[in-house]
């Protein structure tokens, strides 16, 4: 059980998924200078960063690739800190399926819905609108820190390692600040972008089951097995107490489609000349 105490300044475990996505972004902070220097107009990071105008039609990779684009070294040091952080902590009390469906679901849901309101908006309000371009770690930061303190809203946390302030007061401070940016700054895409994906990741927090959409499908899919199983057991025995009434014998056979012994003794399960 987590404690509702102040955060200690040890890291976290550095395995699962946050390790796995933490690794891509670095590898694509490599890539990044290499085809920096490589290619004078970065075509193929071009690629990979979010465009509304180009993600909604043929290029729709963008909307997973453009979290792993980096916004420069100090933004992704700090970035892949609190990712580490609290996805660390997120995937040891949900589980690696879950952070990587809510990972997923808030960056490509959160980068449709901000392409699509770009397209909406576009021609109306200045620095929106289709042409414009998203990248960067931080949406998912956002995103995993509106998770963080939906499940320990009173957990306090220290801020810029001294101050210590409490989880739904901190992820309530980061939503302002992208709500003032995208009002007032010059990337109001990119402000956008970020609070859609926090949007959608709590969303995803209120409808998605709890154990996640894998494991709610999966659980769905075999109780629909068993239940055909079953069904198609019960018209057996019933074709077999049809069978055995021609032969001048009456068997019992239970709603499940089980053997019921006449003398009334309970079915031993270890007794293999029981019907299952």
């Amino acid at each position: 059980m987590r404690s509702n105490g102040p955060i200690t300044l040890s890291f976290p475990a550095f395995r699962g998924v946050t390790r796995r996505l933490i690794l891509i972004a670095l590898v694509g902070f490599v890539g990044s200078l290499v085809l920096g220097f490589m290619t004078a107009d970065n075509t193929i990071v071009n690629l990979l960063i979010l465009h509304p105008d180009q993600a909604l039609h043929h290029l729709i990779w963008q909307f997973w690739t453009y979290p792993f684009v980096p916004t420069g070294f100090i933004s992704l040091l700090f970035a892949l800190l609190s990712l580490w952080f609290f996805g660390s902590a997120l995937e040891d009390e949900r589980g690696s399926l879950w952070l990587t469906e809510y990972f997923l679901a808030s960056t490509i849901g959160g980068g449709v819905l901000a392409c699509l309101l770009a397209r909406a908006a576009e021609g109306h309000i200045p620095g929106l609108d289709s042409h414009e371009v998203a990248w960067g770690m931080w949406p998912a930061v956002l995103a995993l820190l509106v998770a963080y303190a939906h499940y320990h809203a009173e957990e306090k946390l220290r801020f810029n390692f001294i101050f210590e302030v409490k989880a739904k007061y901190l992820a309530a401070g980061y939503v302002a600040f992208y709500l003032a940016s995208a009002v007032l700054s010059g990337d109001r895409f990119g402000a956008v972008t970020a609070i859609c994906v926090a949007l959608v990741g709590y969303i995803f927090l209120r409808l998605a089951p709890h154990k996640g959409l894998r494991f709610a499908v999966s659980e769905k899919w075999f109780a629909a097995r068993n239940a055909y199983f079953r069904a198609k057991r019960r018209r057996a025995a019933k074709k077999f107490t049809v069978y055995m009434k021609e032969q001048g014998k009456d068997v019992s056979i239970d709603p499940d489609g089980r053997y019921v012994d006449p003398s009334g003794k309970p079915r031993d399960p270890n007794d293999r000349r029981w019907m299952n």
